[in-house]
């Protein structure tokens, strides 16, 4: 990662006489977890708090979900490793940080600063232990919310957030939008152009997420929609269970909802098969 951010300090340090784009990708935090001493002492051992997990969080949950659970867990509790694993984490997180800092140093001390389009993203969430399950590969909530981040001059503004849902997907027709140039017809996506004008805009917030052909999770400012190939579902009420504890597709309460989102997922036929389905458009 160091090395990545190096060579991409040494392109914004050179006379370019056209436009350019450089795209500088970070290894960590993925596994495996190595990274200077220095950073796993910033997160001490007794100061790491680990996720509640409720015991019998599974039970409602169907087959292919809960196949899709890693065996990771139990190894990890059974050797009393969780604060290890989550300092490893975070320090691998806290690494990478400092490399993209680097990076937006550089910019800064650059003359390109004033008229560069930075955008940041991860390309998926990460459990580390909730819903019994590590690393990526889930449709729940840790495993499709991913980090997305967006600095255009002269249009955004420092420190805004916005809350709106929108999928990786985005992002291309977003840079197309932003640069003037029309993005091919199979690519799928929207420009968020108008929420980096304006965080509040209305917005249809919804983020599609797809594993494979077998499986497909939609996500709204309330709710996340799971759906599997046989048919199996889950629905669960984000505002009032943040930590998706509980599967209420089979509750009277939220029919109507259910049906609107049930009508909303997308035929495989609608999807582009100009990408491949595995791992299709996170959440951010």
């Amino acid at each position: 990662d160091a090395k990545y951010a190096d060579f991409t300090i040494a392109q914004l340090q050179k006379t370019h006489a056209q436009p350019f784009f450089i795209a500088c990708g970070m290894f960590h935090p993925h596994f495996p977890w190595y990274v200077p001493r220095k950073y796993l002492d910033m997160f001490p051992l007794d100061e790491i708090a680990t996720p509640p997990v409720k015991e019998d969080d599974l039970d409602d949950v169907p087959e292919p979900g809960k196949a899709l659970v890693s065996g990771l867990d139990q190894q990890i509790r059974e050797h009393d490793q969780m604060k290890d694993a989550i300092q490893g984490y975070l320090a691998s997180t806290a690494f990478a940080d400092r490399q993209i800092g680097r990076v937006l140093e550089a910019l800064d001390d650059s003359r390109y600063r004033d008229n560069t389009i930075v955008v940041l993203w991860s390309d998926h969430g990460f459990h580390l232990g909730e819903k019994r399950h590590w690393a990526k590969g889930t449709l729940w909530e840790e495993g499709t919310h991913s980090l997305l981040m967006f600095r255009v001059p002269g249009m955004t503004r420092a420190g805004k957030t916005c809350e709106r849902f929108v999928s990786l997907q985005d992002i291309y027709p977003t840079l197309a939008d932003l640069c003037g140039i029309a993005p091919p017809a199979y690519v799928d996506g929207r420009s968020l152009s108008p929420l980096l004008k304006n965080p509040e805009a209305a917005w249809e917030s919804t983020a599609i997420t797809a594993y494979d052909e077998r499986y497909i999770s939609l996500r709204t400012e309330r709710f996340r929609y799971i759906r599997y190939r046989d048919g199996q579902e889950e629905l669960y009420d984000c505002a009032a269970d943040p930590r998706e504890w509980t599967n209420q597709i089979r509750s009277p309460k939220y029919a109507t909802e259910i049906k609107k989102l049930r009508a909303s997922v997308p035929a495989l036929s609608e999807m582009s098969p100009a990408m491949p389905l595995k791992r299709r458009g996170k959440q951010p």
